[in-house]
């Protein structure tokens, strides 16, 4: 095992311990969602402001069964699974038509139409006020009401979900999502069907999407409005920028700092956003591949750094 999904593991069994439950079990729901979008973004070079899109109708859909009917809390997060991969597929198709501005004003514009339609339809979604009271039932048997016990189920299915899209990444369609990343025209003229493979990635980001929309639905007992909204689409992407797109834990990193700054700063320095604001712009400037380039140059000057002092302490 390497050290890097020790390190995960370790974060998984201490965060409980120094953050609180809610918070814990936030951040691994938000990294879920991030690596979503980061299948997107950062191995397909595809910058979609949409994700909340496939997050809050998965999360609309699951609490509406949970609400009004007796079904099984696994089959519930499997029907997130196929909502968010099937509304990924219809606005994917739309969206991997066009490319560059044209790509992302498009998610822009497909996602404001499910929030408007979301904010309309109040007979279901309970518009601006969300949908609230969702229960939690047990899962197996087991009672998941107690924090804890929510933590440690959403702390596996992050797990899973790591596991899942590290074995994405490193297989031959994640390599060919990677080469239409770095050169598109290249990609399509070795005979790969690029728009095709675009659309699976949205579907599988969309899949990914859709299973944290229902662990939240399900964290805090209501789908908000928000949360199928433009600005919860800017702030997986603002994470995963900040953690680094384009790596597998990218993602995980930058959903600690976000949600530890908006769940936790936030309580003590109203302007918390400000923080958010100066560590994006230092990535843009310096680290374009976040805090995992920050980390990573960091060693190397260290590596770099101690063989010259062994050389300089050696007798002449």
């Amino acid at each position: 095992m390497s050290k890097a999904w020790l390190t995960v593991l370790a974060a998984v069994v201490l965060l409980p311990v120094f953050v609180r439950h809610a918070i814990a079990t936030e951040i691994w729901i938000f990294a879920i969602f991030g690596l979503g979008l980061n299948l997107l973004l950062g191995y397909t070079g595809l910058l979609s402001f949409g994700q909340a899109t496939f997050f809050g109708s998965a999360g609309y859909v699951a609490g509406y069964l949970l609400k009004h009917s007796a079904v099984n809390v696994l089959l519930v997060l499997a029907i997130g699974v196929v909502v968010g991969a099937v509304t990924a597929a219809a606005v994917g198709y739309l969206c991997v038509q066009r490319a560059g501005l044209y790509f992302i004003m498009l998610t822009f514009a497909l996602n404001q139409m499910f929030y408007f339609t979301a904010y309309q339809w109040t007979t279901v979604t309970g518009g601006e006020d969300g949908m609230p009271g969702i229960p939690r039932p047990n899962v197996l048997g087991v009672d998941i009401h107690p924090p804890l016990a929510y933590y440690a189920l959403v702390a596996a299915l992050f797990l899973l979900s790591l596991w899942v899209m590290k074995r994405l990444v490193e297989s031959p369609l994640g390599k060919i999502l990677q080469a239409i990343r770095e050169n598109e025209p290249r990609a399509e003229a070795l005979g790969y069907d690029v728009a095709r493979l675009k659309l699976a990635a949205f579907v599988i980001g969309g899949a990914f999407s859709g299973l944290a929309g229902v662990l939240y639905a399900m964290l805090f007992g209501i789908v908000p409005l928000e949360s199928i909204g433009f600005v919860f689409s800017g702030n997986v992407v603002f994470a995963t920028l900040i953690g680094g797109s384009g790596s597998l834990y990218g993602p995980v990193i930058g959903s600690f700092v976000f949600i530890w700054l908006s769940e936790s700063v936030s309580a003590m320095w109203a302007r918390w956003p400000l923080l958010l604001g100066v560590a994006f712009v230092i990535v843009v400037l310096f680290f374009r591949g976040g805090v995992v380039e920050a980390w990573g140059r960091f060693w190397a000057w260290r590596a770099a750094r101690r063989p010259a002092s062994v050389q300089t302490d050696a007798p002449r």
